[in-house]
């Protein structure tokens, strides 16, 4: 990772765009509807630090050299990150190709080598976010205190915002229908947030190019990997870093606790083990591999 994303929050914050142009506009434009406190700086007053102060990030967008290296010094002195259009050297952070679905915000940057490439993944990206997702995380937001309070054990709290998150308090808000979204997750709460857990077997003793593209996404979204000893580490790290590593014979508490597990083997999934999972009462699964 050549460059550390990061997220500034914009609420009661000031932002300073200095500079004059097209590309001062496109941030203008970048900016337009945030909460931010977005000042606009021309001329002289762009090279006096003072005119930065308290201010979270700033931009610069001149064809004028001097102003730019000027605006940017000012920037820097008044201790603010700043950003200056076309002139990377100047820059302490680059702009990265913004998806903004309100309280969803996704960023694609190449650390300034080219934003016409961050541009066309923004593009294809775009298209799979739907437009209300910012609503869900908005209720979310809303209700995280409610769901800390009533879950306080975090991988069970966590298996059930993955459950809400595909049903049907997530489909009211994503619908716009905030109200009934509240709703709906009060009573999952108020149901305990109960689900059963599964063991989904996944056989881990090939290369990682081969794991289908449910595997991978199995993986994601695990509580708790029960793995081999021995599986390599490139197939460990395609599941989230705070997924619990436990033995193999702690799946079935684990899945009986309402948690997602992944139970990587070497070899091929032991038929007497699923066996004994399901006669436990455990969900089962068997996950696909694809052909070398």
């Amino acid at each position: 990772m050549d460059a550390f994303p990061a997220f500034f929050p914009l609420s009661g914050r000031k932002v300073v765009v200095a500079g004059e142009g097209e590309a001062v506009q496109a941030k203008l434009r970048l900016l337009d509807g945030s909460p931010a406190q977005v000042v606009r700086l021309t001329g002289p007053a762009a090279g006096d630090p003072a005119a930065y102060a308290g201010a979270i990030l700033a931009f610069v967008a001149s064809a004028d050299e001097a102003f730019a290296t000027a605006a940017a010094a000012a920037a820097r002195a008044a201790h603010v990150p700043v950003n200056v259009v076309d002139r990377p050297q100047l820059c302490d952070f680059t702009t990265p190709a913004v998806i903004d679905r309100g309280e969803v915000v996704a960023a694609i940057g190449t650390g300034g080598a080219s934003p016409m490439l961050a541009t066309l993944l923004r593009h294809d990206i775009e298209q799979r976010v739907p437009e209300g997702a910012g609503r869900v995380a908005a209720l979310f937001r809303r209700m995280q205190d409610e769901v800390r309070a009533a879950l306080p054990d975090l991988p069970r709290r966590r298996a059930f915002l993955r459950r809400a998150l595909s049903g049907p308090a997530a489909a009211a808000a994503q619908a716009g229908e905030m109200e009934a979204a509240v709703a709906l997750l009060r009573q999952a709460l108020a149901d305990g947030g109960a689900a059963a857990g599964q063991v989904a077997f996944l056989p881990a003793g090939g290369p990682v190019d081969l794991l289908t593209l449910r595997a991978v996404r199995a993986l994601a979204a695990a509580d708790v990997l029960a793995p081999d000893p021995g599986v390599a580490a490139d197939l460990l790290d395609l599941a989230r870093r705070d997924a619990e590593r436990i033995a193999p014979e702690a799946a079935a508490q684990a899945a009986l606790g309402g948690l997602s597990v992944v139970r990587m083997t070497l070899g091929a999934p032991d038929g007497a083990e699923q066996q004994a999972l399901a006669k436990a009462g455990v969900a089962v699964d068997v996950l696909p591999v694809a052909a070398p």
